[in-house]
């Protein structure tokens, strides 16, 4: 198959407002991981070879957990995950116009972005 999917190195924590300072905190001053200062104002730390992003989630009333996953070819992954019957929701969060990737969930509703790495 063209299109082999792999793990991404992004994971994104969905918190919603009232848990969102606490959330940073959490992971700033008591676990101590490194901030990600670069892509201000989206706040990171690094989570061993990984990158955990906390956005603040308006629209949520509990944290949720989004997986990065990459493809060399998304058109072709896109095809497979739909004859494999993988619900597709990019309504979920705009991307922007001509991006090569799309958002997915697994059968327990986890979020997936599925992306080639260019694509970002």
């Amino acid at each position: 198959m063209t299109g082999h999917i792999y793990g991404g190195i992004d994971i994104a924590m969905k918190v919603p407002p009232h848990q969102y300072q606490e959330t940073l905190a959490f992971y700033r001053d008591v676990v101590r991981l490194k901030e990600i200062t670069d892509k201000a104002p989206a706040i990171g730390f690094e989570l061993g070879p990984n990158r955990l992003w906390i956005d603040e989630a308006p629209m949520l009333s509990q944290a949720e957990i989004w997986l990065e996953l990459f493809t060399d070819d998304f058109g072709a992954a896109a095809a497979h995950l739909e004859k494999s019957g993988v619900v597709r929701c990019d309504a979920i969060e705009p991307l922007p116009g001509g991006f090569k990737g799309g958002w997915v969930t697994n059968p327990a509703n986890i979020v997936h972005m599925v992306r080639e790495p260019a694509a970002w």
